[in-house]
């Protein structure tokens, strides 16, 4: 299976591409130093191969790359973070975590 993810800041969102076809997507907003996840999707017929983790471990590590704070509104993107705080928790702003569910993760 040939992957590749890309950032699309045109379309303000990173696709996940699965043998040239568009399998998912991470929306954001992205204003100064801040990238908010807003919604992940990936479609149905690509549902259940590990495609989203992929997606977003690909966006939170760019996000790292680029010294972006991270805003993870989005439920999956959240929940990414929560499972994996050693890697990922100190992309979001210390004053945010609480507000996002975050505060008790460390």
């Amino acid at each position: 299976m040939n992957v590749t993810v890309i950032d699309a800041p045109d379309a303000s969102r990173y696709e996940v591409v699965v043998g040239g076809t568009l399998a998912g997507f991470a929306e954001y907003r992205l204003e100064g130093g801040i990238i908010a996840f807003t919604h992940t999707e990936t479609l149905p017929e690509f549902a259940g191969q590990g495609l989203a983790r992929t997606l977003v471990d690909f966006a939170l590590g760019d996000a790292r790359a680029r010294g972006l704070d991270v805003l993870p509104f989005c439920p999956y993107v959240r929940s990414v973070i929560a499972r994996n705080p050693g890697t990922w928790l100190d992309l979001v702003p210390a004053d945010a975590r609480e507000r996002l569910g975050l505060a008790d993760q460390r």
